[in-house]
Formats: C-alpha cells, sequence, structure tokens
C-alpha cells in the first residue's frame, strides 16, 4: 500500500466516525452550530492528544540539553503549537493529496552550475512533507527533486534502491554528475542505506534532519519493517552504524533538534563521522516549514560550493 493511500484511508475512517456522531446528534435535536463546535473540538483536541503524547513519551526519554541549548517555557510552547500546526496541515491537508499541492519536479541544468538537491521524505509520509522546504529552495536559485518511498510498511533497503533509482533520473535530466541528498528523519536512513550499497560517487553531501541514526523508541510503536529497523539497537541499525559499513560524502552533516519528539533520545540524531549539528527548539514536524531550517539548509548549500 503507498503511502497516500493509507493517508486517505485514515482520514475516510475518520470522515465516517465523525459522521456517526452527527447522525447520533441529530437524532437528539442538537442544532447545527452545537453540532459543527462539537465535531471540530473532537478533530483538533484528538490532532492536539496525538502531538502532546509524543512531547511526553519524548521527555520521559529524553538525553540531556546543553545550556547553551535550552529553550525558554515561551520558546517551547512556540514550538510545540508548530510542530500541533505541522501535524495538521501535514496528515490531514497536504500529504494525503499531495499531488494537488506539489507539482512535477523542475529538473533542468541549473543555470549557476550548481548541483540538484533530491529531498528524501520519512516514515508514513510522502513527497509532500517538502511543499515548504521546496518552494523556498528553489527560489534561492536550486534545483531539487523529490520522490515518493513507497510501500508504506518496507524495508529501510528497498527504500535505498529506489533512492538510488530517482538518483540516476535526476543526474540525466539535469546532466549533473552527483546530486545532494537532504533526508529527514527516516529519509536519512535511506538516503545512508543507499550509500552503503553504491558508495558515494553520485553524492556531493548528506545532510539528515532530525534522522535516528541510533534509533528512537518511539518506533517501538510503529509498523512494518522500517520501524523494526528503527528501533534502538535493532541489528540493521547495528550493522549500518559499523565502522566503513556506509561511507559518507564529505561534509557529511546531522542536524538535531534538542527537543525532537519523535526521535528519543534526542542525541540519536547524531551520526559517526559526520558534523553534528542543533538546529534550536524545532519540532520533528515542523522541520517541513521552519524557517530555521531553511536558513540552516542555505548556509550548509552555501558552504559545499566553497568547499567545492
Amino acid at each position: 500500500m503507498t503511502t497516500t493511500m493509507l493517508l486517505r484511508l485514515m482520514l475516510a475512517g475518520e470522515a465516517l466516525f465523525y459522521a456517526l456522531i452527527v447522525r447520533l446528534l441529530c437524532g437528539l435535536d442538537w442544532p447545527a452550530a452545537a453540532i459543527a463546535f462539537v465535531v471540530v473540538a473532537m478533530a483538533l483536541c484528538g490532532r492536539a492528544f496525538l502531538i502532546l503524547a509524543t512531547y511526553v513519551v519524548a521527555h520521559l526519554f529524553r538525553s540531556p540539553v546543553p545550556p547553551a541549548q535550552r529553550a525558554g517555557p515561551f520558546a517551547l510552547l512556540r514550538m510545540a503549537l508548530a510542530e500541533y500546526a505541522a501535524f495538521i496541515a501535514l496528515f490531514t491537508v497536504v500529504q494525503p493529496f499531495e499531488s494537488l499541492f506539489l507539482g512535477a519536479d523542475r529538473l533542468t541544468p541549473n543555470a549557476a552550475g550548481r548541483l540538484p538537491l533530491l529531498l528524501v521524505h520519512g516514515y508514513q509520509c510522502t513527497r509532500g512533507f517538502w511543499r515548504w522546504q521546496r518552494r523556498r529552495l528553489e527560489r534561492a536559485g536550486w534545483t531539487v527533486a523529490t520522490l515518493n518511498l513507497d510501500p508504506v510498511f518496507a524495508s529501510i533497503d528497498s527504500y535505498g534502491a529506489q533512492l538510488g533509482r530517482r538518483i540516476e533520473e535526476v543526474c540525466a535530466a539535469t546532466g549533473a554528475p552527483q546530486v545532494v541528498l537532504v533526508g529527514h528523519s527516516m529519509g536519512g536512513l535511506a538516503a545512508r542505506a543507499y550509500l552503503r550499497a553504491h558508495g558515494t560517487a553520485r553524492v556531493a553531501k548528506l545532510v539528515t534532519l532530525g534522522t535516528p541514526h541510533r534509533g528512537s523508541r518511539l518506533a517501538l510503536l510503529g509498523s512494518g519493517p522500517n520501524a523494526r529497523q528503527m528501533e534502538p539497537e535493532s541489528a540493521w541499525l547495528a550493522a549500518l552504524n559499523a565502522p566503513g559499513a556506509a561511507p559518507l560524502p564529505a561534509d557529511t552533516v546531522a542536524a538535531m533538534s534538542p527537543y525532537d519528539n519523535y526521535v528519543m533520545p534526542q542525541d540519536g540524531a547524531a551520526l559517526n563521522g559526520a558534523r553534528n549539528v542543533a538546529i534550536g527548539a524545532v519540532g520533528h514536524l515542523a522541520m517541513a516549514f521552519a524557517p530555521a531550517v531553511t536558513r540552516f539548509l542555505l548556509a550548509e548549500l552555501a558552504r559545499t560550493e566553497v568547499l567545492s
């Protein structure tokens, strides 16, 4: 099953549930305004509960936050609200209908001679995750490619193979010899699975955003081989993290949030052999549209141009 189909089925099931609620309340002669209020409140509160649950569990399994990276109560509240908004936007609106919000990739040779970027989404997400960041990166003059990793519950190694095919398509379409890979969450592991199988010849730089390089306890609640592979101390992660198992491009960087609510403990997003960078108080899903992440990516791309 594709991720898009799964997300649509989940929305359809939720709509059916609320339809039953509406029918029940209509039978009790509730006014239409009251019924609408109850249904909307249930939908919003249900989503708020899910986000709150991720933060509670993340706090229980948290790693220490360095003093320089600690955020105050108002910053943490803004972070949580942004994560809540990201959850609604991504899983209720954009990703189930990503073809409406994200057109085909515009793959042409870059006039400035820059390498194309290939953005790789995470677990139970689609290329729609990148709607905001792709637009900002293109405005900054970069050629940006995306892909959907399907089926939704599969081995991360199979995603690495899909990524390899997409890299070749992007290189052929743009005439570039290499790409820059940007992976969010599980997407960073798919990129490393590709590198383990094919090496770094086609990848000039790897940037991971909130990737559970050492696993996440939240994966224990997930379904499928990919979730099992992301569990802390899984055999798959142990093999991937073995010295020399998966070569890294020069100046690979792993970005992490000390308050990540999906990667837990949060220092599991650090990658041996990479430059590990903290990007501040940003929620896991909010990385999809956070201006701080855009600034970080543009700074890293500028650094890559200088180094090359």
